[in-house]
C-alpha cells in the first residue's frame, strides 16, 4: 500500500495503538518496580517511564513521518494511565489530582513529540502501508493481555489470590482508587491484577470498535465481539473467584476454587483469542497468495487439532496442581497437591511434546503451500515447546526443593515463566491451526499431478 492510500483515520489509529502499546510498557516496568520498592529503584523506574515515552514517540514518528503522530501517541498513553492516577493522591484532594492529570498529560505529549523529532528522521513512506491498524492494535492488546496472564500467574505462585477479600470494591475502596501506599505484599500482587484487567477491558473495548471501522470481514468483526465477550467472562469469573456470589461484602464471602481453575484457563483462551486476531489482522494473512491446494492438508489439520486439544487438557491439569495446591484462605495450612494432577501433567507432557514437535515440523516445510505464516508458526510451535519442557523440568525440581512456607524467588520465577511460556505456546499452536485451516477451501480441487509436485520430510 502506498504512502497516498494509507487514510487519516488509519493514522490516526496506528497512533493511538502505539499510545496504547507505550501504556502496557509503562505499567509493566511500574509493576517490577513496585514488587522490590526502594528509593534508588523508583528514581531509575521514573526515567525508565520517561524513556519509554521518547522512544514510542520515536516509534510514531519513524512508522507515521510527523511530529504530531508523538504526540498524539503520547497524549493516548496518557489517558490509559488516568486508570491509576487515582492510586497516586490522597482521598478528597481534587487539587492534587488536577496537579496530576495536567502534568501527566502535557509531559507524555511533549516527551512523545521529541521522540517524533527524533525518529521521523527514519520515516520511509514506502513502508507506511506495511503496518495495519487492526494489526498493530491487535498485537499491542495481545501483549496486554500477556501482561495480565503473568500477573495473574504471579498471584498464584504468591498465593495471593484472596489478599483482598472484596470485589469489585479492594477493602471497600472503589477499584481505581485503593490507595498505592496500601498494596503491600499479597495486595500488591492481587490489586495489580485487577488494575491490568481493568486495563485489558479498556483495550478490549477499543480494538473492537477499531476492527468495526477498519476492517469489513464479517467474521473477523464477530471474533473482535467474541473477544470483547469474553474479556467480560474473564473479568466476572475473576470476581466471582474471590466472593463466590455477587456481592460488595468484606466477610460475607465463599471463595471458590473450581471458579480460580476456570478462570486461569479461561484467561489463556482469551489470550489466544487476541493473538488469532493480530494474526488474521496482519497484512502478511490478508496480502498473502491464494493458499494452493496441498495432499498433505487434511493430516496437517489434523496434527494441529490434536496439539490444540492436547495443550488444553494438559492446562486444566496444570491449573489444577497449582490451585489445588494453594492455601483456600489467608494463613491456612498448604495442602497436598493432588497426585492425579502432578502425574497426569508431567506423564502428558511427553504427548505434547510429541504431538507439537511433530505438527511443528510439519508447518515448517509448508513454504510451497504459498499460506502465509505456516511456516512461521510451526517453527514457533517447536521453539516453545523445548522451552516449555526446559522451564517444566526446573520448575518441578525447585517446587520440589523448597522445604519452608515462603516462596523464594528461585521457585517463583521458573513457575511463573512456565506458567506464562504455556500461554504462549497454546496461542501460536491456535494461530498454527487457523493458518492451515486455508488450506481447506482448495484442497478438494487438487490436482492429481500436485502429488508428485509436493513433498515433505513428514509424510502425508
Amino acid at each position: 500500500m502506498s504512502h497516498e492510500l494509507v487514510s487519516t483515520a488509519e493514522r490516526r489509529s496506528l497512533a493511538l495503538g502505539i499510545g496504547f502499546g507505550i501504556a502496557t510498557v509503562m505499567w509493566a516496568i511500574g509493576y517490577v518496580a513496585f514488587m522490590q520498592p526502594g528509593l534508588l529503584l523508583g528514581e531509575l523506574v521514573f526515567a525508565a517511564e520517561l524513556l519509554v515515552l521518547v522512544v514510542g514517540g520515536a516509534w510514531a514518528g519513524r512508522l507515521l513521518g510527523s511530529i504530531r503522530a508523538g504526540i498524539g501517541a503520547g497524549l493516548v498513553s496518557g489517558f490509559v494511565n488516568l486508570l491509576i492516577v487515582g492510586s497516586l493522591v490522597q482521598s478528597g484532594d481534587g487539587l492534587s489530582l488536577l496537579i496530576w492529570i495536567g502534568g501527566l498529560l502535557i509531559a507524555s505529549a511533549l516527551l512523545g513529540g521529541i521522540g517524533a523529532a527524533i525518529g521521523r528522521r527514519w520515516f520511509r513512506a514506502d513502508r507506511l502501508g506495511a503496518s495495519s491498524p487492526t494489526g498493530l492494535f491487535s498485537m499491542v492488546a495481545a501483549a496486554t493481555v500477556f501482561v495480565l496472564i503473568v500477573t495473574g500467574g504471579l498471584v498464584t505462585g504468591m498465593e495471593a489470590g484472596l489478599a483482598v477479600p472484596d470485589w469489585p470494591n479492594s477493602f471497600g475502596h472503589n477499584m481505581l482508587l485503593y490507595p498505592l501506599s496500601e498494596m503491600t505484599g499479597g495486595i500488591f500482587y492481587e490489586h495489580a491484577h485487577r488494575l491490568y484487567g481493568m486495563l485489558v477491558g479498556l483495550t478490549a473495548i477499543t480494538l473492537l470498535i477499531m476492527v468495526y471501522v477498519h476492517d469489513r470481514r464479517g467474521w473477523v468483526r464477530t471474533l473482535a465481539t467474541l473477544i470483547f465477550v469474553m474479556v467480560c467472562i474473564q473479568g466476572l469469573m475473576g470476581g466471582l473467584r474471590v466472593t463466590g456470589h455477587l456481592t460488595t461484602s468484606q466477610t460475607d464471602v465463599r471463595p471458590s476454587t473450581i471458579l480460580a481453575i476456570a478462570h486461569g484457563m479461561f484467561g489463556q483462551f482469551t489470550f489466544a483469542a487476541f493473538v488469532l486476531l493480530a494474526v488474521v489482522s496482519s497484512r502478511r494473512w490478508r496480502g498473502g497468495e491464494k493458499p494452493i491446494a496441498s495432499p498433505f492438508a487434511r493430516l496437517d489439520r489434523t496434527w494441529t487439532s490434536l496439539l490444540v486439544g492436547a495443550l488444553v487438557l494438559q492446562l486444566f491439569l496444570g491449573a489444577c496442581y497449582r490451585h489445588f495446591a494453594t492455601p483456600p484462605l489467608d494463613g491456612a495450612p498448604k495442602p497436598v497437591p493432588p497426585a492425579w494432577a502432578m502425574h497426569g501433567h508431567l506423564t502428558f507432557s511427553v504427548v505434547v511434546l510429541i504431538v507439537a514437535l511433530v505438527a511443528g515440523l510439519r508447518a515448517k516445510t509448508r513454504c510451497e503451500e504459498g499460506v502465509p505464516l505456516v511456516p512461521t508458526l510451526g517453527r514457533t510451535v517447536n521453539v516453545l515447546v523445548g522451552i516449555q519442557m526446559t522451564l517444566g523440568i526446573v520448575a518441578f525440581v525447585t517446587t520440589l526443593l523448597r522445604k519452608t512456607t515462603s516462596i523464594p524467588i528461585w521457585e517463583l520465577v521458573p513457575t511463573s515463566a512456565h506458567q506464562a511460556n504455556g500461554a504462549l505456546l497454546l496461542a501460536a499452536a491456535a494461530a498454527l491451526l487457523a493458518a492451515v485451516h486455508r488450506f481447506e477451501a482448495v484442497e478438494e480441487i487438487a490436482a492429481p499431478a500436485l502429488e508428485d509436485r509436493v513433498a515433505g520430510p513428514i509424510g502425508g
